[in-house]
């Protein structure tokens, strides 16, 4: 699951993947030393990379990026530019803002680094204990205003609140849900990592050169896990069109590192926080669309989760041609005052 705001947002569907920032930010970064991954395997310095907006004397909001985008993802218009204004839902000058780039992603450690394949394997688990680290012993915070993120960080934002249950006041996942990775979702995940190993180019992970089936694989899964039936059509009604929008993928080059690209998709594996749902203790907003390719609501399952969760309750975004399938939460205009209203009835720890 990926802001876009941002992962794998469909090129020409109106949100920019460039790299300079639309809103201003500081970067930092901590290692943490001797970490352990869920395997058992350790890293003697763990280097988190991160983005913060804001005054660090103001209630912190920990925001959660999805899969192979950096933490930087935060600073975009479509994102920062609805929330972060004076009066917007995260108004930088009333909270601070911290976004870090996950183990494996942006300037954290990561497989390209140098380890290739030896680098340890990580799961979600991994990547939300370390952002735990990052802001407790790093950033020196004792508690959350709101952790939010999108995707791969809206499952992590799940993840908090059975891990971490009284460390926030509030929780929005979006672009996800609580339950096992199975169906479409984790099927379109095992054949795009497959499609990369099983190119003799990548040759164990000791290639060159980026193997050729980075790209085309990237360009498939984007394609068919995001955009909505309705935002496709919107742009490619035609034969012409639809074939203009391959082309412009085929263009494209390689999404980062093939290694990297790797674990980053087999990591959400044995995501799985349904056992775990009567931990979370925060009030909880999940915000999710209604075209989601891989989070359809037709399967119902977010039903019994929410059932377990008197606190919590559901935004879905209706489908329409504006809107891009699970790329949709990437754009805050979707539900920036509902968002706000959600944080401002938040109840204060004591």
């Amino acid at each position: 699951m990926s802001l876009h705001p941002f992962a794998l947002l469909p090129l020409a569907l109106g949100c920019s993947l460039a790299s300079a920032a639309d809103f201003p930010g500081n970067q930092g970064d901590w290692v943490a030393q001797s970490f352990t991954f869920h395997t058992g395997e350790t890293l003697p310095n763990l280097k988190m990379h991160y983005v913060t907006v804001g005054d660090p004397k103001n209630p912190a909001v920990l925001y959660l990026h999805g899969t192979n985008r950096p933490g930087s993802d935060v600073l975009k218009q479509d994102f920062a530019g609805e929330l972060f204004g004076p009066g917007q839902a995260l108004d930088a000058t009333r909270y601070y803002i911290i976004s870090p780039d996950g183990i494996g992603i942006g300037q954290s450690s990561k497989p390209s680094d140098g380890l290739r394949m030896k680098f340890p394997a990580y799961n979600y688990t991994d990547l939300v204990n370390a952002q735990y680290r990052l802001i407790t012993e790093g950033l020196g915070i004792k508690h959350l205003r709101l952790v939010i993120g999108n995707s791969m960080g809206g499952m992590q934002t799940w993840l908090w609140g059975t891990e971490y249950p009284t460390m926030m006041d509030g929780l929005v996942p979006m672009a996800s849900q609580p339950s096992e990775m199975a169906s479409r979702n984790w099927i379109m995940r095992k054949l795009l990592v497959e499609s990369i190993k099983q190119d003799p180019a990548w040759d164990n992970g000791n290639y060159t050169t980026q193997p050729p089936s980075l790209r085309l694989a990237n360009a498939l899964f984007s394609v068919g896990t995001s955009g909505g039936d309705l935002g496709w059509y919107a742009v490619a009604p035609t034969h012409a069109l639809a074939e203009k929008q391959a082309e412009e993928r085929l263009r494209q080059p390689p999404p980062g590192d093939a290694n990297d690209f790797i674990y980053q998709w087999q990591s959400s594996a044995d995501y799985n926080p349904a056992p775990y749902l009567n931990r979370i203790k925060a009030p909880l907003l999940l915000i999710n669309s209604a075209d989601d390719e891989r989070n359809p609501p037709q399967t119902r399952t977010l039903d019994l989760a929410l059932k377990q969760l008197p606190h919590a309750r559901l935004l879905l975004i209706p489908e329409s041609p504006e809107t891009r399938g699970h790329s949709t939460t990437g754009y805050a205009k979707f539900y920036a005052e509902p968002l706000k209203a959600f944080i401002e009835s938040l109840p204060h720890a004591q």
